[in-house]
């Protein structure tokens, strides 16, 4: 039996740059992690099957999983002979903006990796795992990072100041892919790499004011409720109010645990699911 912990991740900038010749957009993002997290145990069949077990109605258990597709993928290239059970406890939520797909996937290449000893390093893992999506490189290292390309390419950063995050996710579920057909990309100037330099510093204030989401106003026109919860979540004291990726999760960063109790009490008054969680980064 071996056990992952999957954490969900948050966008501090998303550029989108142009639409590639491939369909993808060039995208450059800072990303961080946050301690909201997916717990997985993986454990060999005698069988060739992949099992999934999670409690979570709305997950799927078949191909369209992504654990289960990193898994296959894992077996098939690198001769695995055996299937596997994976068990999902499902925390971070769906279609959320969170990565909590593109996470449960990563913590599947490394759990693999652990299980069957394989002894790859993560590096190969991450390239293997752009295969299956733009976010799971990330996912598959964890930590802070900038990422390039379609996001498959990562060059690690430190982590953040220490901050308290409130997320706020609205009762509605956004695709990614419907988000980035209504983007007119290469609009707003990119701030990536100011965010990134702003991290290096340390400087929590230049972070704040360096936040940026090329997402944001698209999934806002579509769901104007994303935008009232940005609006709330200003107004009750946080010192950024973001969308996460695609969305609809919204975000709030605070530095004082009573300014994170006080915000996270505010934004149960308008909304069901709501979590207060420390940066991991």
């Amino acid at each position: 039996m071996h056990f992952e912990t999957a954490p969900a991740k948050i966008n501090l900038t998303l550029d989108t740059l142009f639409k590639r010749r491939d369909g993808f957009h060039e995208v450059n993002m800072v990303m961080t992690t946050v301690d909201l997290n997916d717990q997985l145990s993986f454990s060999k069949r005698k069988d060739k099957k992949i099992i999934i077990d999670t409690e979570h109605q709305y997950v799927p258990t078949d191909r369209r999983n992504l654990a289960y597709q990193a898994a296959s993928l894992m077996m098939e290239t690198y001769g695995i002979q055996t299937g596997v059970n994976i068990t999902i406890d499902k925390r971070i939520p769906i279609a959320a903006g969170l990565a909590g797909g593109s996470a449960d996937a990563a913590a599947a290449f490394r759990g693999m990796n652990a299980l069957y000893d394989l002894g790859i390093e993560t590096a190969e893992l991450a390239e293997l795992s752009s295969k299956l999506g733009s976010d799971i490189p990330f996912c598959v290292y964890g930590g802070t990072a900038i990422a390039s390309g379609r996001g498959e390419k990562i060059e690690h950063l430190p982590k953040p100041p220490n901050a308290w995050v409130i997320l706020a996710k609205p009762k509605i579920n956004v695709s990614t892919k419907t988000i980035y057909q209504a983007l007119k990309p290469g609009k707003n100037p990119p701030g990536s790499r100011e965010m990134a330099a702003a991290v290096k510093e340390g400087d929590y204030k230049e972070i704040i004011a360096l936040m940026k989401n090329d997402l944001q106003e698209v999934t806002c026109r579509r769901y104007p409720e994303v935008g009232r919860l940005i609006d709330s979540m200003s107004a009750s004291g946080a010192d950024c109010a973001m969308m996460s990726g695609s969305g609809p999760t919204v975000f709030g960063f605070v530095q004082k645990e009573r300014q994170a109790a006080h915000l996270y009490n505010a934004m149960k008054g308008c909304c069901s699911e709501v979590y207060k969680v420390r940066l991991l980064g």
